[in-house]
C-alpha cells in the first residue's frame, strides 16, 4: 500500500474479536485519550490497493475496553471478515491542537538533532510505554552514526523543539547516550 493511500487518513483503531452472538466486536483504541473513538463513526480500512469506508453504527465501553456494532452486520459469523482490520479516519476530523502539540501520525519521518547539530537520523515510530512515550529514531546515511535511539518524548526536557515545517526534532540528548 503506497503512502500516498493514506495521507489523508489516520490509523486510529483496530478491530479485534467479535463479541457476543449480534454482529458486535472488540474494538482497540489507538486514541488518546482511549475513549475518544467513541467520536467517530465513519471508518476506513484496507481493501486491496484503495481504502473502502464502512460505518461503525454503535459503540461503547465496555469493561476496560470497546465494542463496536459495524452497520448491516447481525451475526457473529459476518464479523469475521473484519476482526483484525485496522481502521483509519479522515486526518481532517481530528480535532485542533494548541500550540506546541502533536499528533503521533505528525512525527515519524522528521529528522532528530542534538542541540549541538549533530544528526541522529528520523523518527521510525513511537512506543507508549506507560512511564512517558518514547521516539524510536533510526539512523540513515545523514547520521553521526549508525546507531537506533530510544528517546524520550519528554517535553522541555528531552524535546527541546517540534518544528513540523522543517520536519526537524532539536532534542536535549547527546549521540553517546
Amino acid at each position: 500500500m503506497t503512502d500516498q493511500l493514506f495521507a489523508d487518513h489516520v490509523l486510529i483503531a483496530r478491530i479485534g474479536a467479535a463479541y457476543g452472538i449480534k454482529g458486535w466486536v472488540k474494538l482497540i483504541s489507538f486514541s488518546s485519550p482511549k475513549a475518544n473513538i467513541l467520536n467517530y463513526q465513519h471508518y476506513w480500512t484496507p481493501q486491496g490497493s484503495s481504502l473502502v469506508e464502512f460505518e461503525i453504527d454503535k459503540c461503547k465501553a465496555q469493561g476496560k475496553g470497546f465494542v463496536a456494532h459495524i452497520k448491516d452486520c447481525d451475526d457473529r459469523s459476518q464479523t469475521q471478515e473484519f476482526t483484525g482490520k485496522d481502521l483509519y479516519i479522515e486526518k481532517a476530523l481530528l480535532p485542533e491542537l494548541d500550540v506546541d502539540e502533536y499528533y503521533w501520525h505528525q512525527l515519524p519521518g522528521l529528522r532528530v538533532q542534538t542541540l549541538s547539530g549533530d544528526d541522529l537520523g528520523v523518527v521510525d515510530h513511537l512506543l507508549e510505554t506507560g512511564a512517558n512515550d518514547v521516539l524510536v529514531v533510526k539512523a540513515d546515511e545523514n547520521s553521526v552514526d549508525e546507531e537506533e535511539r530510544l528517546i524520550p518524548y519528554l517535553l522541555e526536557r528531552v524535546i527541546d523543539s517540534i518544528d513540523l515545517d522543517q520536519r526537524l526534532i532539536k532534542v536535549n540528548w547527546e549521540k553517546d547516550y
